[in-house]
């Protein structure tokens, strides 16, 4: 499997797909945490109830309680929780950067990760989504999307770590966060048409004749 093949093959198909759908990296980052466990259409309500009250205004969502907080995002489910991985990341921001994500521009990458996978709460996947879709730097984001189609098509096995699958979607791609972002897209897209999880609808795939031939099999191909 090649990912530039990959990339292009899926662009063909479905087009570009404008993810991450948000007006400003702050939006995106509460979207990455309130997303965790949960589908998209629950955080757009949890989101609508935090823009009711504060806009989305930095300065106005740190200083609601942990409380308040988790009454707002409710939608999202395990609110509680999500309260506090908030005020955590809010906490973060503000000691880091003075709750200006702009001024996080000179920090390395890696150096970045690394303290965002320091907060509680916050995983390689929510870490990575901050970091593509809100501070636009270079990383592939891995989940359940991505997983289950590079198992349905055979390319890892399905046990595979995280920065291993990371390093299979993006070998020989441009290392730019635009393509890891729109590839990354594109596969949601491609596991919610074909991948589906409750089963696989292989005969118009786009990617059918790169994956092994023991997978079209399995699929009815």
């Amino acid at each position: 499997m090649k990912p530039v093949e990959v990339y292009e093959r899926l662009l063909l198909r479905f087009g570009p797909q404008g993810w991450w759908p948000a007006a400003t990296p702050l939006e995106v980052c509460l979207g990455a945490i309130l997303t965790q466990n949960t589908n998209w259409g629950n955080v757009r309500r949890a989101l609508a109830g935090l823009r009711r009250e504060t806009g989305l205004e930095y300065e106005r969502l740190r200083v609601l309680s942990e409380g308040r907080l988790a009454e707002l995002i409710r939608p999202a489910g395990y609110f509680n929780q999500k309260a506090r991985k908030l005020r955590i990341f809010f906490a973060w921001l503000e000691r880091e950067a003075g709750g200006d994500l702009t001024e996080l521009a000179g920090r390395t990458t890696m150096e970045l990760r690394g303290e965002l996978l320091r907060l509680w709460g916050v995983g390689p996947e929510t870490a990575d989504s901050i970091l593509c879709y809100a501070l636009g730097r270079p990383v592939f984001v891995v989940d359940a999307y991505t997983r289950r189609a590079a198992v349905r098509h055979g390319w890892c096995a399905a046990g595979a770590g995280y920065d291993d699958l990371a390093k299979l979607f993006t070998g020989g791609l441009s290392r730019d966060a635009g393509v890891y972002n729109e590839l990354h897209a594109l596969l949601v897209r491609l596991a919610k048409v074909h991948c589906a999880k409750r089963g696989p609808r292989c005969r118009s795939c786009p990617l059918l004749d790169l994956g092994f031939a023991e997978t079209r099999w399995l699929c009815g191909a």
